[in-house]
């Protein structure tokens, strides 16, 4: 290994000389930060939503046992408007 030869690049790309960095003291400015009301509003309602379970537990017992019983009837109808309403809800 030459080590004239990495003295010879050392100074080509100057790596030897230091340069000094001035410290800025106070400029005036000051990092803010702003949440708008609908960020707030966001907040608001994803905390009330982590109170509420995901599953209506009693909902769901409650069409279970109507099920069982034989007295849970579903109107093919509604069902099928419910689906056609919902599609283009969706898609507006």
């Amino acid at each position: 290994m030459r080590i004239d030869a990495f003295n010879k690049v050392s100074k080509l790309y100057q790596t030897n000389n230091i340069k000094s960095t001035k410290i800025v003291k106070d400029s005036g400015f000051s990092d803010k930060l702003e949440i708008s009301q609908t960020g707030k509003d966001y907040q608001i309602a994803k905390s009330a939503l982590k109170s509420v379970p995901d599953v209506r537990e009693e909902r769901v017992r409650d069409i279970k046992e109507r099920i069982a019983s034989g007295t849970y009837n579903v109107n093919a109808e509604e069902v099928a408007d419910k689906l056609i309403e919902n599609y283009f809800n969706e898609w507006v």
